[in-house]
């Protein structure tokens, strides 16, 4: 388990101010010109040799993500060069997840420094933080954080006194879930309307303003100044091989104390519900299952999850993900397949509608999910559902159509008897009431 002096993010609980004369205390900006100084390619092999996947749902290495961006300047048909960009993804709209808004409000200024220091090592000539629309307070205390760096010289023109122009700008959605993808990002800075693109170009050849662009989550960005000041090989000695790091996790639902957590990846989900959660409402044999990652990863029943690594790898293994570690926890007092249908509403609302099998099949999902909700279906419309879900599952231009699939699969993998007896007993009650 994490000890404290390991933390990277110290004033996660907003104990002390989030201002830059608390931050440096923290030890934030604390010679950023050195970490610069050691070149752009180093830093990048630093973050490659530190393991660090990225923290927002995918888990693609950081370091090899940087590398893409082209290191001469891209130029345009009138041989002008075009400037690298980084976009921070701040659109946190995955239920269940709330970690970025902890870092924004409480340690804003990892995330800035974090911004320059990658912006750097990708020669990108700015940074465009795409903050949720519905963080209002968040927004606030960014954009104050981001004024009171640019007043120090910590960004801007030679930032941080490195010979280097970077800025840094934040941008507020206009609360769109599909915005939290990539390209439907990047459309939406552009003023357009939030849509994904079709890949390739991939962002790394031609994103923001057909510039190279590289889109990194809010805590992929922030642990960076950290894991430079102590070293690769430090970050890389937590958990396991391919998985290795501290990660954020936000444990809600149906535990003692809900509660957002700095943890080593990997530890069991019994410590880190014992530890920093007080345990299970009701005790673990009141457990019924629990999504690892956020809404879109499919859940886990209790026998499962309770000894599982929590990490890429050890979820994956049970057909699950890590996702961006939002774990939700049900106890049994849960109407699963009820959570499930409720879920499958949710994505049905927040399809772009771009793509066919996406648009049409999200709404026949939760529709059938609700009949299978109160029991006014057939056996047979399981599979049936199933099929459809295979049908929407890897058919779209992003990945919405997977995360809409996937409850639906997982609950049907692990909870297939519920449905079936809802439906017996509503076939049941309704021969009764012809009778």
């Amino acid at each position: 388990m994490l000890a404290d002096k390991d933390r990277i993010f110290t004033n996660l609980y907003g104990f002390q101010p989030f201002g830059l004369d608390a931050a440096r205390k923290r030890g934030d900006w604390d010679d950023t010109k050195a970490l610069m100084a050691r070149g752009q390619d180093a830093v990048i092999e630093d973050i490659k040799a530190s393991g660090l996947r990225g923290r927002g749902g995918a888990g693609f290495p950081t370091g090899l993500k940087w590398s893409f961006m082209p290191k001469e300047p891209v130029k345009d048909r009138n041989g002008n060069p075009r400037p690298n960009f980084l976009v921070i993804n701040a659109d946190e709209s995955e239920p269940g997840s709330c970690k970025d808004r902890e870092i924004i409000r409480h340690d804003p200024h990892k995330l800035i420094e974090g911004a320059l220091i990658a912006g750097f090592a990708m020669r990108a000539r700015a940074a465009y933080i795409y903050i949720r629309g519905e963080y209002i307070f968040e927004a606030k205390v960014l954009q104050q954080a981001i004024d009171e760096a640019y007043a120090a010289g910590l960004i801007g023109k030679n930032a941080s006194k490195s010979g280097y122009d970077f800025d840094v700008f934040m941008h507020r959605g206009a609360g769109a879930y599909i915005c939290g993808e990539e390209t439907a990002m990047l459309e939406s800075l552009e003023g357009k309307k939030g849509q994904p693109r079709l890949k390739p170009p991939f962002p790394a050849g031609a994103g923001l303003y057909g510039c190279p662009t590289t889109v990194n989550n809010v805590e992929s960005i922030a642990v960076v100044p950290t894991i430079l000041r102590r070293g690769p090989a430090w970050f890389a000695g937590f958990g396991r091989e391919k998985n290795q790091g501290t990660k954020l996790f936000q444990i809600s639902g149906h535990v003692e104390k809900p509660c957002v957590v700095e943890e080593e990846m990997g530890i069991p989900f019994r410590d880190l519900i014992e530890k920093h959660c007080g345990g299970i409402r009701g005790g673990w044999d009141n457990l019924l299952a629990v999504i690892p990652g956020g809404s879109s990863v499919p859940l886990v029943p209790a026998h499962e999850i309770i000894d599982a690594p929590m990490d890429f790898d050890g979820l994956s293994a049970l057909k699950s993900g890590l996702g961006t570690a939002a774990v939700i926890v049900m106890d049994k007092s849960t109407d699963i397949v009820r959570a499930i249908s409720r879920l499958s509403y949710f994505y049905k609302h927040e399809s772009c509608g771009q793509c066919t099998p996406c648009r049409e099949g999200t709404g026949w999902m939760w529709r059938v999910m609700e009949r299978l909700r109160t029991g006014d279906a057939e056996i047979s419309e399981i599979d049936m559902l199933l099929q459809v879900t295979k049908q929407v599952e890897g058919h779209t231009i992003c990945a919405l159509g997977d995360a809409a699939a996937w409850p639906i699969q997982g609950l049907i993998r692990h909870f297939r008897p519920e449905i079936e007896r809802r439906i017996e007993a509503h076939s049941g009650a309704m021969m009764e009431a012809a009778e």
